[in-house]
């Protein structure tokens, strides 16, 4: 997966099409994102003796196909490719506008 923690992406597929936000965590083996304030999900606590009821809410996982990272250079979406350094070092770059992502 070319996206990781702290890329500003925007959702191009689903409910939340159109959102934007920063990568919280990601998960390689399903391939999925969590973005912050984006594909919200409530869950309802039952009340108990000690604890009132309660919703909670939580960002829900998306699939990594469906985010693009958003370019630096021109505030619009983007793929990533990678470039070999003179140093040897490896970077990832937008391919829209040959930026680099940090």
């Amino acid at each position: 997966m070319k996206l990781k923690v702290g890329d500003s992406i925007i959702v191009i597929a689903g409910k939340n099409k159109g959102k934007t936000g920063k990568i919280t965590a990601t998960n390689e083996e399903k391939n999925t994102v969590i973005v912050e304030k984006v594909n919200m999900k409530v869950k309802h606590h039952k009340k108990t003796m000690a604890a009132p009821g309660q919703k909670i809410e939580s960002e829900a996982p998306l699939h990594a196909s469906n985010v693009m990272i958003i370019d630096p250079k021109t505030n619009k979406r983007s793929r990533i490719g990678y470039r070999i350094l003179k140093t040897g070092k490896k970077e990832r770059f937008s391919k829209a506008s040959g930026e680099a992502l940090n």
